[in-house]
């Protein structure tokens, strides 16, 4: 009779348990549900306080979780350390060009610049990608503390006609820069990265004309029609002030980068950190190279696919390139109110 008798208090006892244990899971969960909240990724946290502040939280989950979602999640040394306050956001500057005009050697020298968080691929958004929208453009960048420079390069921008009014639609006081060098220097460089991926295709001089025997120049052909800088930069000017586009000296770049590297500094409004110091000459590839680059202490110089050797190409056929050249060349420095001395 006795473990009858106390069976309702062995029940009473073991409800008592499960209602401590049940509420004791209820404040858990309240507490790890408030941590989470509070500690939301600033991707979204920060969207309210932007210009993408209308995208909501399932926008940009499905932003984060697409396949070709590529973010740099890392704040370098010159952040101090407080990537917790940093942000990503739309870029403030844009290298659009030109392509084997030394952008890639640009955006590297600017990156030792603590005020600058730079992109280093190249997202192809305006030109490419411009349906994926302004969020996940948003989504590629670096992410960046109050003060610091966003900016990306992709050099096909300066010769695509849609991509002006679409980056004048996202930002109409974005600074652009434009890395220019001699038209017939950059259209063999751009032909020798061709050949070094596809060496079957033709001579040089076969696509440089449509007729070898009339001498007609074909300008639709890639190479020859990027350096047509002039009808380029009619279509920007259309939609920004020249105050806002910069142009790098290409051949200066290489002859005197810290030169160049301080008059981009000043077009950005930023402190001229980058100087001489920084740059040794590396005669073998015949352009200049980093000392100390980002997140290193050893010298650094850019890959095997910069300074290729560029193969011969027949004197009657550069003399034709340059008379070809001239009237778009000279239109160019009335336009840029620079003269490039180009031959």
């Amino acid at each position: 009779m006795a473990t009858f008798s106390n069976a309702p208090l062995d029940l009473r006892r073991l409800l008592q348990k499960l209602v401590i244990m049940f509420s004791f899971s209820i404040i858990c969960v309240s507490i790890l549900y408030f941590l989470l909240g509070c500690c939301e990724p600033d991707l979204v946290d920060s969207s309210q306080n932007s210009p993408l502040g209308w995208y909501n939280k399932t926008v940009l989950r499905e932003i984060l979780t697409a396949p070709d979602y590529v973010a740099d999640d890392s704040v370098d040394g010159n952040s101090s350390g407080k990537d917790w306050t940093a942000s990503r956001r739309l870029p403030d500057a844009l290298i659009i060009g030109v392509k084997k005009g030394g952008t890639r050697a640009l955006l590297e020298f600017l990156r030792l610049h603590p005020d600058v968080r730079a992109l280093g691929s190249e997202p192809h958004f305006f030109d490419r990608h411009y349906m994926r929208g302004l969020g996940w453009y948003r989504s590629m960048m670096p992410k960046a503390l109050n003060g610091q420079i966003v900016m990306e390069k992709t050099p096909r921008y300066f010769v695509s006609p849609e991509t002006p009014g679409r980056i004048h639609a996202m930002s109409r006081d974005i600074k652009l820069i434009v890395v220019v060098r001699d038209p017939i220097t950059r259209a063999i460089s751009d032909y020798t990265q061709i050949i070094s991926k596809t060496p079957d295709i033709p001579s040089f001089a076969s696509l440089t004309f449509k007729n070898r025997s009339t001498g007609q120049i074909d300008s639709f052909w890639s190479p020859l029609y990027i350096g047509l800088y002039a009808r380029h930069l009619e279509r920007w000017l259309a939609y920004f002030p020249l105050s806002q586009i910069h142009f790098v000296h290409g051949e200066r770049l290489i002859s005197d980068p810290a030169g160049e590297l301080g008059r981009v500094q000043d077009f950005l409004g930023l402190q001229r950190i980058i100087t001489d110091k920084h740059f040794y000459f590396n005669k073998t590839k015949g352009f200049p190279c980093l000392k100390k680059p980002e997140g290193s202490s050893k010298p650094h110089c850019l890959g095997k696919t910069k300074g290729r050797t560029h193969p011969k190409i027949d004197p009657e056929v550069i003399q034709k390139l340059r008379e070809f050249y001239q009237p778009h060349n000279l239109k160019f420095y009335q336009m840029a109110g620079m003269d490039f001395g180009w031959q």
